[in-house]
């Protein structure tokens, strides 16, 4: 089942993603699998601990730079210890005009996988991606939440599902639940 906290972020990204046409794109995920239901080209997941993005860029057996056109992070940067080292690695990884699809928890509970260290708004992705080295105008970021969705994250069992008939997805922009941005380099 879906978890509330994605349904608006999940709609969004998937129309994003479907318009940059990922048949013809090699694909790098890391340590999720929201790109599966895509058909790149080509897609390679890299999992923790086996490959960390904060320790530098994916490289090949003879040390060579990975080189993708897209890169997806999908509710990742907020466990790294280093999300901005990160975020300038996965830029090295990308192809000229290569894209890095992100998104990333507002107003969730702690959740540790095996740490948890970061929030960011749409305005805060923005800003992580312009101090890597993202131009600006190649970068657009949203968010979405509401006080609903706010009160079901505050739920014993988390993430909570999501129920269509009960759950409102009207944005209330002051309370974020998540946040998601789509870069180009």
């Amino acid at each position: 089942m879906a978890s509330l906290n994605r349904i608006v972020m999940q709609k969004t990204s998937r129309r994003w993603l479907s318009d940059l046409s990922p048949a013809a794109m090699d694909a790098a995920e890391i340590s999720g699998k929201f790109g599966r239901r895509f058909q790149f080209k080509s897609y390679t997941r890299f999992r923790y601990p086996g490959h960390d993005i904060c320790q530098g860029p994916f490289v090949d057996d003879t040390g060579q730079v990975l080189q993708f056109d897209i890169v997806l992070a999908n509710q990742v940067w907020e466990h790294l210890d280093r999300p901005y080292a990160a975020t300038r690695h996965v830029l090295e990884m990308l192809r000229p005009g290569g894209y890095f699809w992100l998104a990333v928890p507002f107003h969730v509970p702690w959740h540790g996988d095996p740490v948890d260290c970061s929030r960011w708004s749409a305005r805060g992705l923005k800003n992580l991606l312009i101090e890597a080295g993202f131009a600006e105008d190649c970068i657009k970021a949203e968010q979405w939440g509401n006080r609903h969705a706010a009160r079901r994250n505050l739920e014993a069992v988390w993430p909570p599902v999501h129920d269509p008939e009960t759950d409102d997805l009207t944005d209330e922009p002051d309370f974020p639940i998540c946040a998601w941005a789509l870069a180009r380099k």
